[in-house]
């Protein structure tokens, strides 16, 4: 895997990977930025989100739950010092469905936390992450 960044002037960049997607990367005014792309530390966030959610749903649907909506969401607190590290993570899993079993949920979640998320493995070693979950009941539409 890859990852260029190029410098586009002040403290703007542009991102870009083997997939050839590129994303804005900026910096807020306070440091010298113009507030026109995402900070690298909501990227990091982001990845491990994106990661253990596309676990999930995979998991999932695998197990042939009818999810209808799915979302991750993350609260992360960094220390106060520089390098300004995350010190612990709050990911919140929202399905909603049709006779979602709460047990498949849990076991999804459970196997993307040890076993197929390399987002959380790598945090798991230097950052405490702690999980919760919802699941709404809807009519089949």
């Amino acid at each position: 895997m890859n990852a260029n960044v190029t410098w586009k002037g002040r403290m703007t960049f542009e991102g870009t990977a083997d997939t050839g997607f590129t994303l804005p990367l900026g910096a807020d005014p306070s440091v010298g930025g113009d507030n026109d792309g995402f900070r690298p530390m909501e990227l990091v966030l982001v990845g491990l989100v994106g990661c253990t959610a596309m676990d999930v749903i995979s998991i999932l649907r695998k197990k042939r739950q009818e999810v209808t909506d799915f979302k991750v969401t993350a609260h992360a607190e960094r220390s106060d010092e520089h390098p300004k590290v995350f010190t612990k993570v709050f990911l919140e899993y929202h399905v909603t469905g049709k006779n979602v079993d709460e047990v498949a949920v849990e076991r999804a979640i459970e196997l993307s936390e040890t076993k197929y998320c390399p987002a959380q493995a790598m945090f798991a070693h230097s950052v405490e992450i702690n999980n919760n979950y919802s699941i709404k009941e809807v009519e089949k539409p």
